[in-house]
């Protein structure tokens, strides 16, 4: 039996949010990825690299996994009731609702993570607090039927995960082996292991944006809680 796979596309999505994970999940046992978006145009990343739609949310059907990646975009899909509808029914048939980096904060605002630990990009994981998730700082993190993952290049390492979970370590590690996943191990990439001028330097850079992103987050866990 296949396993549908489906990954929102939006405007401004990080690409390798959605493009890292896909190429991952493509190789698992009978699975079949889409990309679904309003309508089957291109789509623009936020790196100016173009997607192309497979379904669109009207004629996706049922998927057995969804996976909402992260990106600039992500806080104009908070609002977006469509898309917010579209996921709280595909909640209801999916085996695994999951997503990558700030996705999780969309499948938040559509009331999936209430209850439940999830991931999300380090600058924007105390945002899920607002909408009733708790915030762990981990690469992935599985709880129960949502598999969430933290900032971008964990998605990789998520769809791993999944890949583990519903195959077992042996198929997962099989695709690792294909693919040539050995990252090289380097600290840095997390506040924790970040040097502090480099730390202040990312904040520094990062504050307009924090500070803009916010603001769609406070009206979006405001909707949330009306």
């Amino acid at each position: 039996m296949g396993f549908r796979i489906g990954f929102l596309l939006y405007p401004n999505v990080t690409q390798l949010d959605m493009t890292g994970p896909a190429q991952v999940l493509s190789r698992m046992p009978g699975a079949s990825v889409d990309y679904v978006w309003h309508s089957l145009d291109p789509v623009m990343s936020d790196c100016r690299l173009a997607l192309v739609p497979t379904r669109t949310l009207a004629d996706a059907g049922q998927f057995d996994m969804v996976c909402v990646p992260g990106g600039y975009g992500c806080t104009a899909v908070m609002h977006d009731t469509v898309v917010l509808d579209w996921l709280r029914h595909q909640a209801g048939g999916a085996r695994l609702m999951t997503s990558v980096c700030t996705g999780s904060l969309i499948l938040a605002a559509a009331g999936l993570l209430q209850g439940y630990r999830a991931g999300c990009h380090w600058a924007w994981g105390e945002s899920l607090a607002r909408f009733g998730a708790t915030w762990v700082a981990e690469r992935t993190v599985v709880d129960r039927d949502r598999i969430t993952a933290g900032g971008v290049t964990a998605g990789i390492d998520f769809a791993f995960r999944v890949i583990a979970e519903l195959h077992g370590q042996d198929t997962s590690d099989a695709v690792r082996l294909a693919l040539e996943y050995d990252p090289e191990a380097r600290p840095g990439g997390t506040p924790a292991t970040a040097r502090p001028e480099i730390l202040a330097m990312v904040n520094g850079a990062m504050a307009g944006r924090l500070a803009e992103r916010q603001a769609e987050i406070d009206a979006a866990a405001a909707a949330f809680r009306a």
